[in-house]
């Protein structure tokens, strides 16, 4: 059964058609045994894919393929990494469905244009950051408010390539929900040291991600 229903299919098809600059690749890494939502991402990444010429999917075993993963800093599946110009920093752990195929495909647009939407003040703080800078947003598919923070964290990683950002689907990783004490989303932790649950201004996030790189552990409210 697809995992697209057709309006949503017929949807998806044009505006790949329409947005699409550039031929955009989405990384997949699963594994065959005990993952149905590695066969949830390969069934959506392929009906995708089949929407347009300008998407390839490259899929790899997380087993077999280990010496990639290892390179790409992936430790967990599944996960999809949406690509365009070798800037592998934007990041699905988890199905994105529901709110966050509206994500996904927003980012495949912008990976493909090689552009994001932020202000030109964000886009100049970016710029320096010099360190590698890890961002983690909790979701679940439910929520209509995670999309707008993920978004714009996936921004960040396509705007400087020593950002990776990772949406990360709760319900799909339960020890990272408690390892971090993941009450409501979303939920942003950045490198460890930065944490904040809820929507906040695109200044104050790229302000959150600067305070990263030279801060202790922090805690946003």
């Amino acid at each position: 059964m697809p995992l697209l229903p057709d309006g949503v299919r017929e949807r998806i098809k044009k505006d790949l058609s329409v947005n699409l600059a550039k031929k955009v690749r989405l990384v997949l890494f699963t594994q065959e045994l005990e993952c149905q939502p590695c066969r949830d991402v390969s069934q959506l990444t392929n009906e995708i894919a089949a929407l347009s010429d300008k998407v390839e999917v490259e899929a790899l075993d997380f087993v077999r393929e280990g010496k990639r993963a290892e390179e790409l800093s992936v430790d967990k599946i599944p996960v999809l990494i949406v690509s365009g110009d070798d800037n592998y920093g934007v990041r699905f752990y988890g199905v994105p469905l529901g709110y966050e195929l509206k994500t996904l495909i927003e980012d495949m647009i912008r990976a493909s244009k090689g552009t994001t939407d932020l202000s030109d003040e964000s886009k100049r703080k970016l710029a320096s950051v010099d360190k590698p800078i890890h961002i983690q947003v909790f979701v679940t598919l439910t929520c209509p408010y995670c999309p707008t923070t993920v978004g714009l964290a996936h921004q960040f990683a396509l705007q400087n390539p020593k950002i990776r950002a990772d949406m990360i689907e709760s319900t799909g990783f339960p020890h990272l929900v408690r390892r971090y004490g993941v009450m409501g989303v979303p939920k942003v932790v950045i490198n460890e040291e930065i944490e904040f649950t809820g929507l906040i201004p695109e200044e104050q996030f790229v302000d959150s991600v600067l305070l990263a790189l030279r801060s202790p552990k922090v805690y946003i409210v």
